[in-house]
């Protein structure tokens, strides 16, 4: 039987705001993306790096690589597939809109940043949205991995793709 690889998840908290919204934002986001590399069963060595920044920031990065002059909750920067490199990508989580929408869906900030966890490294890890097909099978993977952590379905029943 193999050892198990402990991923490498560097977390950094760029607005203060994090830690004065949820103390322990960064163990609830090294949860959210473990239980998202469990569930693949990723086995070499990885590395991600987590940047937990305010929506300002959020803005920069989603007009600068998505084309997108608008905050955003969640953007994943899966790096480049080279022989050799452990770094699976980068993701960043914004702090305003993170908690406006946690209230907006009634559930708490920490279940809505472990799903946006999940949700990112599952980006990392080639996982997409882009057609129904897509997002039916990466909503499904969520849902499991969210359950496995008592998180209620982020979805719900109302959700339809597209």
């Amino acid at each position: 039987m193999s050892e198990k690889i402990e991923p490498l998840i560097d977390i950094e908290v760029e607005a203060d705001g994090w830690l004065d919204a949820l103390p322990d934002v960064q163990e609830v986001v090294q949860t959210g993306i473990l239980a998202a590399l469990n569930a693949v069963d990723v086995t070499e060595q990885t590395d991600i790096v987590v940047l937990l920044c305010d929506d300002a920031e959020m803005k920069s990065l989603n007009k600068e690589y998505r084309q997108k002059n608008a905050p955003t909750n969640v953007l994943s920067f899966p790096a480049p597939k080279m022989k050799g490199m452990a770094h699976l990508g980068d993701i960043a989580l914004g702090l305003e809109t993170c908690m406006r929408e946690a209230a907006e869906q009634q559930k708490t900030l920490k279940n809505h940043v472990l799903h946006l966890s999940v949700h990112g490294a599952l980006h990392l890890l080639g996982y997409d949205h882009m057609t129904d097909e897509e997002a039916e099978e990466m909503e499904n993977l969520e849902r499991d991995i969210l359950k496995s952590l008592n998180v209620a379905d982020p979805y719900g029943p109302e959700h339809t793709h597209g």
